[in-house]
């Protein structure tokens, strides 16, 4: 299968303005002609959605929320980075593309990194035009912070709350377009099924989570716009309600699923404290800027941290890590903490923590800074841990968080499947290996307000004579819903003895202790057969309580665990064929002397595409080598 990116031809810094030049445009007369379908409504999805209706497009908007102001994009804290240079101190466009492909250990495409950059400075002008309240200096100018993986101040924030509001923002624009009529919202849908018709993209299947009804919707174009598959690991930093399931209907259908092992490892989350847990709490990255990280120079160490003197405290980022210290990237971040807490240093009652220490920042600024900083974050680490940060450190530890991979995509933002578009975290192309922070808001909100709107219009155009000819009624539809109602039937047909969450909890350990920051080849072929053997259990043994037809969390969590442990062999497949550590990915036969990530740039600067050869298949490996013609491909380095 031939992979064509489309990026264009010429300098770096012109293509994205060479393909506005260039491209096929629909006039404004004919876009009224046209149906898109936007699943999700995160700030991708509301920001996409509030941006083709504004132009014209008919659009329907699906939220698998009550609302979309619930998206899982409010989970973001602490900020959005863009290049802007306002505290004057060397930033550029230039910088952060350069930032982001290194940050990716030089795993992502040049061209789409640096449009991301090349955009990002009018995603802040669109959030102050659209209110958003970020913080300010004391002249009113909008203030900076640091963050992971950069030695600029770029990110802009509202305290800890800079993704909410964000949304907020979005889910503004979108109201907008929904009073007029151009967008119809669709809330406490979840997606089922991808609808072709001639080898394109012309629908989908959704069910309605309060009723159980399935219904049928026709479109000229599907964008997905549905998040990552961080929930695959079962404790992670996600919702419950974020999974992989529109990503994996498509890959069922025939699009690619590029580098589903680039799986991102938070720094900073409050550490697991029981199997009781259904999730973990993320604590923002911006805590990093003036909170020090560290653990107590002696092994097996259980005093508590204010009976620790300062000369018996390895701030071990700030050693190893002189010029970045504890603002070298998330991948480092965590798979230090993981080095020091196997080896013995870690602290808390499971000996899998980490102190994130603010008495300095406290000494040096005063309470009051640093509660109007980051005051939010520290109420709520005190409700959950029942500790007072202010006077004790915090207790941290990695956890799943954001994922890289995604459905693969050209420049255009289309998959290789016709007509069907992917956004956000739900695409592959611009972290590579390891998303510095504060880029997640970045990339959803370029792709939704500042690139979609130019790249499908092209698409479009080549199918004008198509326009609103594919409807409810076509077969297609039918067969889709038949489908879709088999696969719930099956589900509730087995009747067995083990829980969704029984069996999602021990692929979650698989995942992370095999898959996670640290794998090698004896132990990624070990949780491959776990994986099949899983999936056996999964199909032989599930027991789902309660009906289908109502509102039912046990079948939707049974419904998605089926897409987890598909997509969770193709992890495990992906990183197997990865010879090489690179972003967090620690390949234990590859790293240099001193234990950091080896990459093999003769081997592995591709892009790993698999196909879905079927249930029970092993998937197939395509592969888009990425050329880099800007940056020189260095062996990171932040000491």
């Amino acid at each position: 299968m031939q992979l064509e990116s489309k990026v264009p031809s010429g300098p770096l810094t012109e293509k994205w303005s060479k393909y506005r030049g260039e491209q096929k445009l629909v006039n404004p007369a004919n876009k009224r002609k046209f149906t898109l379908i936007c699943v999700g409504s995160g700030l991708a999805g509301a920001a996409a959605s509030a941006s083709l209706g504004e132009l014209g497009y008919n659009v329907k908007c699906f939220c698998i929320q009550d609302s979309p102001r619930r998206a899982h994009s409010i989970a973001a804290q602490g900020g959005i980075n863009a290049a802007k240079n306002y505290p004057n101190d060397g930033d550029s466009i230039w910088r952060l593309f350069y930032d982001t492909i290194k940050g990716g250990d030089f795993r992502s495409r040049e061209a789409d990194s640096y449009r991301l950059a090349e955009v990002s400075a009018a995603i802040i002008d669109q959030g102050v035009a659209q209110g958003i309240p970020f913080a300010r200096d004391y002249g009113g100018l909008l203030a900076n912070r640091s963050f992971g993986g950069a030695q600029v101040s770029r990110t802009f924030y509202a305290r800890g709350q800079t993704g909410q509001q964000l949304l907020l923002g979005a889910y503004s624009s979108l109201s907008r377009q929904i009073a007029t009529g151009k967008v119809q919202m669709y809330n406490r849908r979840e997606m089922m099924e991808l609808v072709m018709v001639n080898g394109k993209a012309k629908g989908i299947i959704v069910r309605n989570l309060i009723t159980g009804e399935y219904e049928s919707h026709a479109g000229d174009a599907v964008l997905l716009c549905t998040g990552g598959y961080g929930n695959v690991f079962y404790l992670s930093t996600n919702a419950e309600s974020c999974n992989c399931g529109a990503a994996v209907k498509a890959w069922r259908k025939g699009a690619l699923f590029a580098n589903p092992c680039f799986t991102q490892i938070h720094p900073t989350c409050i550490p697991n404290s029981g199997d009781y847990q259904s999730k973990l709490t993320l604590m923002s990255e911006s805590l990093r800027n003036d909170g020090r990280v560290w653990v107590p120079r002696k092994k097996g160490d259980k005093r508590a941290p204010n009976e620790i003197p300062e000369s018996e405290r390895w701030y071990y980022l700030e050693e190893k890590y002189p010029s970045f210290g504890n603002l070298v990237p998330r991948d480092v971040a965590s798979r230090n903490a993981k080095q020091v807490c196997d080896a013995g240093h870690g602290v808390g009652p499971t000996g899998y923590a980490v102190y994130l220490d603010f008495a300095d920042a406290i000494k040096r600024d005063g309470r009051d800074v640093v509660e109007r900083k980051y005051g939010n974050l520290f109420d709520m680490y005190l409700n959950i841990v029942d500790d007072n940060p202010y006077e004790t450190p915090m207790m941290m530890y990695p956890a799943s968080h954001y994922t890289m991979g995604g459905l693969w995509v050209d420049y255009e933002l289309q998959s290789n499947i016709p007509g069907l578009f992917v956004l956000g975290e739900a695409n592959f192309s611009v972290h590579g290996a390891n998303r510095l922070g504060a880029s997640a808001l970045m990339q959803g909100l370029a792709d939704g307000y500042f690139v979609i709107p130019y790249t499908v219009a092209p698409y479009l155009a080549s199918i004008y004579g198509e326009a609103g000819q594919v409807k409810e009624d076509n077969p297609a539809f039918k067969e889709a819903t038949q489908q879709v109602d088999d696969g719930f039937k099956k589900l509730m047909s087995i009747n067995g003895n083990r829980t969704p969450d029984s069996i999602h909890r021990e692929l979650g350990k698989v995942m992370v202790d095999k898959v996670g920051m640290a794998r090698n080849e004896a132990g990624l072929k070990e949780a491959i057969d776990k994986i099949r053997a899983l999936r056996d259990e999964f199909w032989k043994n599930l027991k789902v309580p309660g009906i289908l037809d109502d509102f039912n969390k046990n079948v939707e969590k049974a419904h998605r665990l089926a897409d987890y442990l598909e997509l969770a062999e193709c992890m495990a497949l992906d990183a197997l064929t990865r010879q090489e550590s690179c972003g967090c990915h620690l390949r234990e036969e590859s790293q240099s002397p001193e234990g950091e990530a080896l990459r093999k740039d003769d081997q592995f600067a591709h892009v790993s595409a698999w196909e879905y050869t079927g249930f029970n298949k092993e998937p197939k490996l395509h592969k888009e080598p990425l050329v880099f013609e800007n940056v020189e491909l260095t062996q990171r380095s932040y000491k």
